[in-house]
């Protein structure tokens, strides 16, 4: 597909929707972006966390936990944001 049968595509959908609908559309992108955050985040937890485990190895085990714990309350922040997204769009 070429850029401009895209455009078109994309232009064709847009004159189908309402501004109410476009603003719903945008409101489920902007909530996608928590998956980006939780996702950096995690990743500077972990990054941090073998960082920790290289100065104190006897300490593995308790930074293991706490980064763990960490990282799933990390990840329920992106999940609320695909399921607030979805459920703007739907």
């Amino acid at each position: 597909m070429d850029f401009m049968m895209i455009l078109t595509n994309v232009l064709t959908f847009l004159e189908e929707i309402s501004v109410g609908q476009g603003l719903k559309y945008i409101g489920a992108g902007l909530a996608v972006f928590t998956g980006f955050a939780a996702a950096l985040g995690e990743g500077s937890v972990a990054a941090h966390a073998v960082d920790a485990i290289a100065r104190q190895p006897e300490m593995a085990g308790n930074i293991r936990t706490t980064m763990l714990i960490g990282q799933a309350v990390s990840e329920t922040t992106g999940l609320y944001g695909l399921i607030i997204a979805i459920l703007l769009v739907v």
